[in-house]
C-alpha cells in the first residue's frame, strides 16, 4: 500500500471543480486527507488565480493506471490537453509522491519537480505531511516550506465550502 499525496488545482469555476475532483477521488479511493485550499496568481502566463490543495491517500493501484484514473477525472471535468501547457485549467490533477517511489520514466516524474519549485505545491504538502521526507532531498516538508521564498510566488488560503 503506498501512500500518495496528489496536487489539485483549478482556475476555471474554480469552487465546482475543485469540489467535484475530490469527490470523485473520494469516491475512487475512499478516505482522504485534505490541506486547505489557497489561492495563487497563475505561474508562468497571465490569467484568473488558482485555487490549489493537495490530497493524500492510500492505494494499492500502480503508477499507470493511478495517472490514467487521475486524467479520466480531470476530464470528466472539462479538462482538455490541447494548447499550451501553461495556461487556464478546469482541474489539474497531479501525482506528486507515490511513497517514496523515485522514477524518471517518460511522463511519470516521481517525486515531481514542482514540490520545491511552487508555493502552491509545497505550503498545503508541509501541511498535511509535516514530517515527511522528500526522498531525494532527505529533507522534512516543514523544513523545506521554511527555507522557500515565500515572497517569490503570493499564496493564501480562502475559506471554501465543501458543500453547496
Amino acid at each position: 500500500m503506498a501512500r500518495v499525496y496528489l496536487g489539485i488545482g483549478s482556475n476555471i469555476e474554480r469552487e465546482r471543480n475543485i469540489r467535484g475532483g475530490v469527490a470523485d477521488l473520494k469516491g475512487i479511493f475512499g478516505t482522504l486527507t485534505l490541506s486547505r485550499v489557497f489561492e495563487s496568481e497563475p505561474v508562468g502566463f497571465s490569467g484568473d488565480n488558482f485555487y490549489n490543495l493537495v490530497v493524500a491517500f492510500d492505494t494499492e493501484m500502480p503508477v499507470e493506471a493511478l495517472s490514467q484514473t487521475l486524467h479520466q477525472i480531470e476530464a470528466a471535468h472539462g479538462r482538455t490537453r490541447e494548447g499550451p501547457r501553461l495556461s487556464s485549467r478546469t482541474l489539474d490533477i497531479d501525482l506528486l509522491l507515490y511513497g517514496d517511489v523515485v522514477m524518471r520514466e517518460g511522463r511519470f516524474e516521481l517525486p515531481r519537480g514542482e514540490i520545491t519549485q511552487n508555493a502552491f505545491v509545497l505550503w498545503p504538502l508541509a501541511e498535511i505531511a509535516p514530517d515527511r521526507e522528500h526522498p531525494l532531498l532527505h529533507q522534512r516538508y516543514a523544513e523545506l516550506w521554511a527555507a522557500f521564498d515565500q515572497a517569490r510566488q503570493p499564496l493564501w488560503p480562502v475559506p471554501f465550502a465543501w458543500q453547496n
